[in-house]
């Protein structure tokens, strides 16, 4: 699996040239804010400020982003006031941050799972019906996922016992999905189009996508399918990815990832 951030909320040129020439002299600020904070502040305040949203970051920044949070938790008075709107459950204020991932090398298995996130995502999927998977194709063949299961098996299989045969769970798996392999380019021999003799492609076959999510929606999908919640390895992995990239681009969304 490979999780990348193609793109996430940024501030336009114009809008951010402007807040930069309100505070560019100013010692108010007590450190830097992201495009997402000043996106979330501007969302939130709006809800409750008499001044334009436009103007929101450049007339109220410095007391949010210029004052420790009064909270005693970290960070400014603006985090306090992200961290007070995200437990009164009042969402929509983070639904405006949006992020952009390329998802690779997932099973369709995972992908069942994932699309059934269907609120504030959005999806593009490798298809099977364009993309040949032949071994003789571009692509060389299909791609799998070997379960977390299987890899860490000791278990055998005994297929001789005569001759004392036997073969490791993962060697078995792997024999099903050549099998798979060969079944698919037999049918694509005789005559079979690629969006039928998809049909006896496994569900551990792999597939890339485009995802587009907003911060609330991520972080609803984190909960549900994170480690220890009883989601299935790969789209618990997968969650830890997602959150990783988010993070590292707007850390301040780390301590709602829970």
């Amino acid at each position: 699996m490979n999780v990348t951030l193609m793109a996430h909320t940024q501030l336009s040129e114009g809008y951010s040239n402007s807040i930069y020439y309100t505070f560019k002299d100013s010692e108010e600020l007590t450190d830097e804010f992201t495009s997402g904070q000043a996106i979330a502040l501007s969302a939130i305040r709006t809800c409750y400020s008499a001044n334009k949203p436009s103007e929101i970051v450049a007339k109220e920044g410095a007391k949010y982003f210029g004052n420790k949070a009064t909270d005693g938790a970290a960070g400014t008075e603006a985090d306090r006031l992200i961290r007070q709107i995200v437990a009164s459950k009042h969402l929509s204020t983070v639904e405006h941050l949006t992020f952009t991932f390329a998802v690779e090398g997932v099973s369709r298995a995972l992908l069942a799972q994932l699309t059934r996130h269907r609120v504030g995502f959005s999806f593009s999927v490798q298809s099977q019906r364009y993309v040949r998977f032949g071994s003789a194709d571009r692509s060389g063949g299909f791609d799998y996922v070997t379960p977390d299961s299987v890899e860490k098996s000791d278990k055998r299989y005994e297929f001789d016992p005569l001759h004392g045969i036997d073969a490791s769970v993962t060697q078995v798996f792997d024999k099903v999905m050549r099998d798979s392999q060969e079944a698919y380019d037999l049918l694509r021999s005789l005559g079979i189009p690629a969006e039928d003799a998809r049909a006896v492609l496994p569900q551990a076959a792999a597939c890339n996508l485009v995802m587009t999510a907003n911060l609330r929606s991520l972080l609803d999908f984190y909960v549900k399918r994170k480690a220890g919640n009883g989601a299935q390895g790969e789209i618990a992995a997968l969650a830890e990815r997602l959150k990783d990239e988010v993070v590292a681009v707007e850390p301040w969304t780390e301590s709602f990832f829970k």
